[in-house]
């Protein structure tokens, strides 16, 4: 079986094996983030940060959700990261936007975050601050979930069937599942163009 046939095979059996209420779950989570006035923050680091950039889109075009990236403003966002360190750009965001107990979180990591391995500690210390603030929090996240999957309220893990294709597996899969939340019924109000 040669490469390609091997990781569309893989994008087949992931597909198969996402549990379904946990996405139902993020779904009326929002839902009830939407039905309250709150916001939707949305965080990613690297691709995951291009998939947080245009997941803001949906959410705000198709299910009428107010929704940020803090990436999406990088003069800030380096700002931040020169002046007080990488860790605490995303909770120093939250904080600014005054982010309170009608508004959630919706994390897209591979892992997660770590803080003990120091891996994306960003989310690590949103998620705190979040979970402070009493926000929501969800997340679509591949390997073990990391922090995220301990802390959410709601979260998807995307399965491992390649150890060596986690990120790629990952991040596709979260927009896989991100088209899902802003297709759904209980959450789409406006139409797509095609």
């Amino acid at each position: 079986m040669s490469f390609t046939q091997t990781f569309l095979r893989q994008v087949g059996e992931i597909a198969a094996s996402i549990d379904v209420a946990a996405v139902d779950g993020i779904v009326d989570g929002i839902a009830d983030v939407r039905g309250r006035g709150g916001r939707l923050f949305i965080l990613g680091v690297g691709g995951s940060a291009a998939n947080a950039s245009h997941a803001v889109n949906d959410f705000r075009k198709l299910c009428d959700v107010e929704a940020y990236a803090p990436t999406d403003n990088v003069s800030e966002l380096t700002a931040r990261t020169n002046d007080d360190g990488w860790s605490s750009v995303f909770a120093a965001w939250l904080k600014t936007s005054r982010a309170n107990d009608k508004d959630a979180i919706l994390v897209l990591s591979v892992g997660g975050g770590d803080r003990e391995r120091n891996v994306s500690p960003n989310l690590v210390e949103a998620l705190d601050e979040a979970l402070r603030r009493g926000l929501a929090v969800f997340g679509i996240v591949g390997r073990d979930g990391g922090y995220t999957a301990r802390v959410a309220h709601a979260v998807v893990k995307i399965p491992v069937v390649d150890a060596g294709l986690v990120t790629p597996h990952s991040e596709a899969f979260q927009a896989v599942v991100w088209h899902c939340l802003v297709s759904h019924p209980k959450l789409m109000v406006n139409r797509t163009k095609w």
